[in-house]
């Protein structure tokens, strides 16, 4: 008897584990599935979509066959669609990734891939088998499948929704996601009062990049629903793996027939959860679940109406797109305060603070000249230093939070270097010179500014030349002072920096543009050595970065090396050995030589 009551518990340990095994297998089956050995060629179903509204409506669906090993993970099922929603949609169109398909009401997968420029009614679907592998986070690589000519098949494109992006921000971000297969469309909000409903296969879903007083974002069709778990697309989005963007529900306004292809045009909604997985099969997520942002908030103010612009919006946390997205809301911020494209001046102080960057807090003012597009312009610095952080080769930075001020005026601010002189003939190791610097500021009168500069306290004596620029100012004369006797550019002496904490003080010494730098030349800093022999990130706004013309051709603008100051018009502290600053609220250009005598202590007059 002991034993039967032992074996009895057995049997229902056992019971009750086979139980949970065929739980386990069922989770992901909330609908009835139909593999692809299953599928016959010739079957005919049905599939699901939004091409107006939020309103799901069918249209059919008939196999042609099984193309072995297609996909970006396996096979694909290549069909046929018809019925009214393909007619007045114009074929299959992108937006429509996604679509649930079904044969005798069981799941098989979700369309994923079509042809352009040839009959769009045909289109391939990714199996459903293959998607449930994305809830189970398991990792796939595999090879990209064939993307687009001519009668090749292709990714169904991922309509990308811009709302509230003046043109000058749209064409920025059209041309930094191209890489990425992205093209941003211009659209408005939804209208409101929507009533969205729960997310069902069929309907259309969002993954947003940037919300807040813009929007920019994917839109696609739920393929799958299981509790909170979701599939769509049928296609990577941006293939990430694991990611954390936002997932949101969406409004389609009308779906526009087109020559090469068709496509859905709407906007997305409310905030509903994360998108998680984004690999070769499709998207996953999990509603009721948010991930982290990074917010920015923005003040801008137009100095020639007195009009001032507050704006913030939040990010992704992705670090190769987020310099990207928060270029473009900073440059169309700007677009917005100022109202007008054209030349300008531009003060801007930024201020990051981030987990894992040295200081955990970095902030940067600088001036710039523009005399095409102050905005762009004004930009560059902005985009380089978000870019190195997201991408610096020490350790992974979480963004917390960005804060922007930036006050544009139509006025040229611009001051040409005429002279400087020397206020003494000589000097001794260790003492300071006044080096007087006489400036024509653009159709105002000459005006002098005194720069500071400490003699080295182990300079020779004898004949001192010191070089006199503008911060932002590349002085080529002093370069080629120092090629060598073949006329190559001298090797730098002054070591990279190798740390983190070297490259943040690489950033922090940085001159501004309205800086005036007294220094000793040297062949090294006029080179500019990248920060650990990395190629320097750049931001190539337009074409339009060059410096402004006078009636004298004027040198080109170089962003220049220095720490912040609390005011424009305070002298500093040199930020480097060699050095002396003093900031100006003038955009220096040009630049002069002066020299000093260097006399022992003992000799000096």
């Amino acid at each position: 008897m002991p034993f039967f009551i032992r074996g009895s518990r057995r049997v229902l340990l056992i019971l009750s584990f086979l139980l949970t095994l065929g739980l386990m297998g069922a989770a992901h089956a909330a609908v009835p599935l139909m593999p692809v050995e299953e599928i016959q060629v010739g079957a005919q179903g049905i599939a699901r979509t939004v091409i107006s509204g939020t309103r799901i409506e069918e249209f059919g669906v008939e196999v042609l066959g099984i193309m072995k090993n297609k996909g970006a993970v396996g096979d694909l099922i290549l069909v046929r669609t018809y019925g009214d929603v393909i007619e007045r949609s114009g074929g299959v169109a992108q937006g429509m990734s996604g679509s649930p398909v079904y044969i005798d009401g069981r799941l098989i997968g979700a369309i994923g891939y079509g042809f352009s420029l040839t009959d769009q009614r045909t289109a391939m679907v990714t199996p459903i088998h293959d998607m449930l592998q994305l809830l189970d986070r398991t990792p796939v690589k595999a090879p990209e499948p064939t993307v687009g000519s001519i009668g090749k098949e292709e990714l169904l494109a991922t309509p990308l929704m811009a709302a509230g992006f003046g043109a000058n921000a749209l064409s920025f971000l059209q041309m930094k996601l191209k890489p990425l297969n992205l093209t941003p469309y211009t659209v408005g909000d939804p209208p409101p009062g929507i009533a969205y409903g729960e997310l069902e296969p069929g309907s259309s879903v969002g993954v947003q990049l940037v919300r807040g007083d813009v929007s920019l974002g994917a839109l696609g069709t739920v393929t799958y629903v299981d509790g909170d778990k979701v599939l769509a697309f049928g296609h990577p989005f941006l293939k990430r793996g694991q990611t954390g963007f936002l997932m949101t529900n969406a409004y389609v306004f009308t779906t526009i027939r087109g020559i090469e292809s068709s496509f859905k045009v709407g906007s997305t909604g409310e905030v509903i959860g994360t998108i998680s997985q984004d690999r070769g099969a499709g998207i996953a997520g999990e509603m009721n679940l948010y991930p982290g942002v990074v917010p920015m908030r923005m003040n801008i103010r137009a100095a020639d109406t007195a009009q001032t612009k507050e704006m913030s919006v939040q990010m992704v946390q992705d670090e190769e797109i987020v310099p990207i997205l928060a270029t473009a809301s900073l440059l169309n911020a700007i677009d917005k305060a100022i109202d007008r494209t054209g030349s300008g001046t531009a003060n801007i102080t930024f201020e990051i603070s981030a987990r894992g960057m040295p200081g955990e807090t970095y902030k940067r003012e600088n001036m710039f000249y523009s005399p095409e597009n102050v905005a762009e312009a004004s930009l560059a610095e902005f985009y380089e230093f978000v870019a190195f952080l997201t991408s610096n080769p020490h350790n992974p930075v979480t963004i917390m939070d960005i804060q922007a001020d930036v006050s544009v005026s139509q006025e040229r601010r611009t001051a040409r270097i005429l002279s400087a002189r020397p206020v003494q003939l000589s000097a001794k190791p260790g003492e300071a010179i006044d080096i007087e610097v006489k400036l024509k500021p653009y159709r105002t009168e000459p005006i002098t500014r005194t720069a500071s500069f400490t003699v080295p306290k182990d300079q020779v004596p004898g004949l001192l030349n010191l070089s006199v620029r503008g911060g932002g100012f590349f002085s080529l004369a002093s370069l080629l002072k120092k090629l060598g006797a073949e006329g190559e550019i001298p090797k730098p002496t002054r070591k990279p920096p190798k740390s983190f904490d070297e490259m943040m003080k690489e950033f922090s010494g940085r001159d501004r543009n309205n800086d005036i730098v007294v220094e000793l030349p040297n062949a090294s800093d006029l080179l500019d050595e990248d920060a650990g022999g990395d190629k320097k990130l750049k931001l190539k706004l337009s074409e339009t970065e060059k410096a402004a013309t006078d009636k004298e051709p004027m040198k080109p603008e170089k962003t220049g090396k220095t720490k912040s100051s609390p005011s424009l018009l305070t002298a500093r502290k040199p930020d480097h050995k060699n050095k002396g600053v003093v900031t100006t609220d003038y955009i220096i250009e040009g630049d002069a030589e002066v020299s000093v005598e260097i006399v022992k202590a003992e000799n000096k007059k």
